[in-house]
C-alpha cells in the first residue's frame, strides 16, 4: 500500500489482519505501525498460539517496527489497531514514543466478544485499592552487593532511553 493511504485505509488493513489471524488460530486483533517515512510493520494477536500473554497485536507490531527500523524509538510513527488498545498496549506505545494511535472497534465491542479488559482499566483508575493484584515495594536480602541503578549510572557505554 502506498503513502497516500488515510486513517480509514490503515484501519481497514488492521481489521483485515485481525480477520485473517482468526482464520490462522489467533485472536481477533491486528495492528500496523506506520513510520513517518511510510514504512509499515504489522502485528497480530498470538496470545494463545504462542502461549504469551504479551503477544497482543499492538505489541507485536511495535516489536516488528523496532526490529525493522533498528531502534526502540518510534517517534513520529502512528499505530493503527483493529480495536482499542488495552492498558499494556497503550503503555507499550508510550514507551516506543508512538506519536498517535487510531483504533476501529472499542473496548465495549471487545467485551461483547468475550475480551473484557474493564478490570485492567479500573486497576489504573484513581482510588483503586489494588485488590486485583497487590503491588508493594520490598527490599532485597541483606548483603545484596550491587545496586543496579549505581551500576547503570557508572556504565559509560549505556544507551539512555
Amino acid at each position: 500500500m502506498d503513502s497516500s493511504q488515510g486513517t480509514g485505509d490503515y484501519l481497514a488493513q488492521a481489521v483485515a489482519l485481525a480477520v485473517e489471524n482468526v482464520r490462522s488460530s489467533g485472536g481477533p486483533f491486528g495492528a500496523i505501525v506506520v513510520m513517518a517515512d511510510g514504512r509499515q510493520f504489522a502485528g497480530v494477536n498470538r496470545v494463545t498460539a504462542n502461549l504469551d500473554p504479551t503477544a497482543h497485536a499492538e505489541v507485536t507490531a511495535i516489536r516488528n517496527a523496532c526490529q525493522g527500523v533498528g531502534s526502540f524509538d518510534l517517534s513520529g510513527a502512528t499505530l493503527y489497531s483493529s480495536c482499542e488498545p488495552c492498558p499494556m498496549c497503550l503503555a507499550s506505545s508510550l514507551w516506543a514514543r508512538i506519536g498517535r494511535v487510531y483504533f476501529a472497534a472499542d473496548r465495549h465491542d471487545a467485551a461483547d466478544a468475550g475480551f473484557d479488559d474493564a478490570l485492567f482499566y479500573e486497576y489504573f483508575a484513581p482510588g483503586n485499592d489494588g485488590a486485583l493484584m497487590p503491588v508493594a515495594q520490598a527490599g532485597p536480602s541483606a548483603g545484596t552487593p550491587v545496586d543496579p541503578f549505581d551500576e547503570w549510572r557508572a556504565n559509560a557505554a549505556r544507551i539512555d532511553y
